[in-house]
């Protein structure tokens, strides 16, 4: 898992505008992440902003500590072209 999509809500409303949100590793560079999406989707990126999430802890209903990984979001800007996988099916 080097490149995982986000599908929300929000997600997909910034996607009709050409911003692209990604989980990444949190220990990828923006020029890592940058070269990697481009072999991945076969695009010109123009633009990758990052926002870092730290690991945190909480106890669950049945009072054990759960622990979340660090995680990294990766918002991408292309210079053209769309991602198909970010197109919605009209029913």
């Amino acid at each position: 898992m080097k490149i995982r999509p986000i599908f929300t809500e929000k997600s997909m409303n910034q996607a009709k505008s050409g911003n692209y949100s990604f989980w990444v590793l949190p220990t990828l560079t923006k020029n890592q992440i940058k070269s990697l999406f481009e072999k991945a989707y076969d695009v010109k990126v123009r633009l990758v902003k990052t926002i870092n999430y730290k690991k945190s802890s909480n106890k669950n209903a049945r009072g054990r500590v759960v622990t979340k990984k660090a995680m990294k979001k990766a918002i991408i800007s292309l210079k053209s072209g769309k991602i198909d996988i970010f197109t919605e099916t009209k029913k």
